[in-house]
């Protein structure tokens, strides 16, 4: 009788460790194919700070927005902006023009958020809106709640009212709006 208890006992043990064990596998193969879905799901965003990221042209573009705190602001995936981003190279020409370093105007966040929301606005415009506006001058807000004015040229060029950038590059598209390349950085008129 105590052989039987035993084997009954033993029997049910096993079988414990056996649920156990089915059970955290389970678990693991549900963790792990969560972890996939939303791993796949933040690969198929393509947010402008996704753009931003992947082009090695932005490299400084990107360190002015990781230094202001404005990362989180151009992956949000349910805004709906415009960005005019400058080039590495439109950087380094604003720099040498304004006397400064790189590394100073990232210390310097109040300017630095200052000079990024000027180059964002708050809603899609492509150059088709452009185009379609039908004038030449056409005066936006931008986050920064400064007007800025966008200006097509005879020659179908855009530029901007009292700056020197223009497009290089329109409607790079991306999941929460619009990127359009320009060659020069855009100082608001508080700065």
């Amino acid at each position: 009788m105590k052989r039987t208890f035993k084997l009954f006992t033993l029997i049910g043990l096993l079988a414990l460790v056996v649920a156990a064990c089915s059970s955290e596998t389970e678990s693991t193969t549900t963790t792990e194919a969560e972890e996939v879905a939303t791993t796949q799901a933040s690969e198929s965003m393509n947010t402008i700070a996704d753009v931003v990221v992947n082009n090695d042209d932005f490299s400084t573009l990107l360190a002015a927005v990781e230094a202001a705190g404005l990362t989180d602001a151009l992956a949000d995936a349910d805004a709906t902006l415009t960005v005019f981003a400058p080039t590495n190279a439109a950087f380094e020409a604003a720099f040498e023009a304004l006397g400064i370093t790189a590394e100073e105007l990232l210390a310097d966040t109040e300017t630095l958020t200052a000079i990024l929301n000027y180059h964002v606005l708050g809603e899609v415009v492509t150059s088709g809106d452009i185009a379609a506006a039908g004038t030449e001058e056409i005066p936006v807000t931008t986050l920064g709640g400064e007007e800025l004015v966008v200006v097509v040229g005879d020659d179908g060029s855009v530029g901007f009212a009292d700056q020197t950038a223009t497009v290089t590059q329109a409607d790079v598209e991306a999941d929460n709006g619009v990127i359009h390349v320009i060659d020069a950085v855009l100082l608001p008129p508080s700065s």
